[in-house]
């Protein structure tokens, strides 16, 4: 179930990309406006202060989703543009990535879309949008892969084994990282 904000968010989402021709770059765009105007209204950006993260990436997806965007492109796209909307503000730009990849995958448990594909896009969304910002992509990856792991542990136990299959077989997300995070888990 999205919460206040995760539901906010959605209509916004849905506004801003419904009749676009880029939609991409509507929900990117709408994600980072949500983004930097939470933060704009928080003075303390510590780990509390981001847990608002992953209820934008939850309530961006759903949004996405109800105008017919994929879902893996929602995920990624959301995940990469929170990153860099955090960074912006002068957060921390490696809880983001976490907090973010943590709502792709809650907002794909509560849309009953595909996990494991969402979280192989949390991570690459991670990864992707600390290169843009000259973060650390081995700890933003290494983040969102503990995150989504965790989020889809809480979903069930079977969908957490598959999620940790789907990313240790996924080419688009360096396996050592992976791997790390598995074994520290």
């Amino acid at each position: 179930m999205l919460s206040k904000l995760a539901n906010e968010v959605s209509g916004a989402i849905v506004a801003a990309i419904q009749g676009v021709d880029d939609s991409v770059t509507a929900l990117r765009n709408a994600v980072k406006n949500q983004t930097t105007g939470i933060f704009k209204d928080v003075t303390d950006l510590t780990t509390a202060g981001l847990d608002s993260v992953a209820d934008i990436v939850s309530g961006a997806i759903s949004g996405a989703s109800k105008v017919g965007m994929s879902l893996t492109d929602a995920a990624k796209q959301s995940v990469s543009s929170v990153v860099a909307s955090v960074s912006e503000v002068g957060g921390d730009t490696i809880e983001a990535a976490g907090k973010a990849a943590k709502g792709v995958v809650e907002g794909a448990s509560d849309l009953g879309g595909d996990i494991t594909a969402a979280a192989v896009s949390a991570v690459e969304g991670a990864i992707e949008g600390a290169g843009k910002v000259g973060v650390d992509t081995v700890q933003a990856g290494e983040k969102a892969v503990s995150e989504v792991i965790k989020a889809a542990d809480g979903v069930s136990e079977d969908v957490g084994k598959a999620v940790r299959n789907t990313l240790l077989t996924a080419a688009s997300i360096p396996h050592d990282v992976v791997e790390k995070v598995i074994k520290g888990s």
